[in-house]
């Protein structure tokens, strides 16, 4: 397992000493985890599947890492690119342009991460995974986070 966490870490330990990506952590994403924190969960399992079949684990793990790197908070900003659904990934792709290079598998990981809503249909196989990691991720995030809520909620309180 370690083995794993080390070469994962090589992939994308560049990326996470930036402070713009250590400001995601400042923005909540669903319920009560940082934004930080979902990317860096579809980072891993991203990285992990495509590991596992032999694919471009490098671009999927750097990928699912900056698929949200956009620094404000979409329930308060509203944004002139749109809604915010559809027009995030495109703002992460430039965001992430401005901090590294970007290859095409990465790109298009990184703007079609929100596909089917993206309309254009993801041209690579990482970036599938990105997608389907990172539907799969908000799910459990959101729903840990709201077992618990219900778990405080339904609490008998102490005296």
């Amino acid at each position: 397992m370690q083995n794993h966490i080390d070469e994962y870490f090589a992939c994308v330990n560049d990326l996470t000493q930036l402070d713009d990506i250590q400001r995601l952590d400042g923005f909540t994403q669903h319920l009560n985890t940082s934004r930080l924190d979902h990317c860096i969960n579809v980072s891993y399992f991203s990285y992990r599947i495509c590991k596992k079949f032999g694919w471009d684990y490098r671009s999927a793990a750097r990928a699912g890492l900056l698929h949200d790197f956009y620094l404000y908070d979409w329930r308060v900003e509203k944004r002139p690119e749109g809604r915010h659904v559809s027009a995030h990934a495109k703002v992460a792709l430039e965001n992430s342009k401005k901090i590294t290079s970007i290859n095409e598998v990465e790109a298009d990981a990184i703007e079609k991460h929100m596909w089917p809503l993206t309309i254009r249909l993801p041209r690579y196989k990482e970036s599938y995974v990105v997608n389907i990691v990172d539907t799969f991720c908000a799910a459990y995030e959101f729903t840990l986070q709201a077992k618990r809520r219900a778990k405080r909620i339904l609490q008998p309180a102490t005296v």
